[in-house]
């Protein structure tokens, strides 16, 4: 459902989420945990920070961690800093003039589905981390 890319991004927030607050990881730390190139978790990070997810710190005891509490950053979040959101706000067949007014063939049972992914989006991370734990345990 979501990129590669998201989904690791979603990883690592939640990896964060299970941490002390302000406690700094750095890429190399963070692509061991989930078990992902070095290179590609630092630049995932990045993006992060640039979003405002993430806060980072320069430095031999540098790192990155949440740019704000958990109760404060929604899965959405995530998912807009690294992809965008158009999959879950535009036309599945992608035409440009569907509406309500004017549906396209599948337009309303796209829009149940639509409205049941913008829910999942709209938790928290803190809401996922106790599940979380566990899954990054056993990776």
């Amino acid at each position: 459902m979501f990129s590669k890319k998201a989904e690791i991004a979603i990883k690592a927030m939640l990896f964060l989420a299970t941490k002390e607050p302000e406690a700094c990881y750095d890429a190399g730390t963070i692509s061991k945990e989930l078990q992902i190139p070095k290179m590609f978790a630092a630049k995932i990070m990045q993006e992060l920070v640039y979003s405002g997810l993430l806060n980072s710190k320069k430095g031999k005891s540098g790192g990155f961690f949440l740019g704000k509490n958990g109760h404060d950053i929604k899965l959405e979040e995530i998912v807009k800093a690294i992809d965008g959101l158009d999959a879950f706000t535009s036309c599945v067949f992608g035409f440009p003039q569907c509406s309500d007014e004017h549906p396209c063939p599948v337009h309303d049972k796209w829009s149940v589905i639509k409205g049941d992914l913008l829910n999942m989006l709209s938790m928290t991370i803190s809401e996922m981390k106790e599940k979380t734990i566990d899954k990054i345990d056993s990776l």
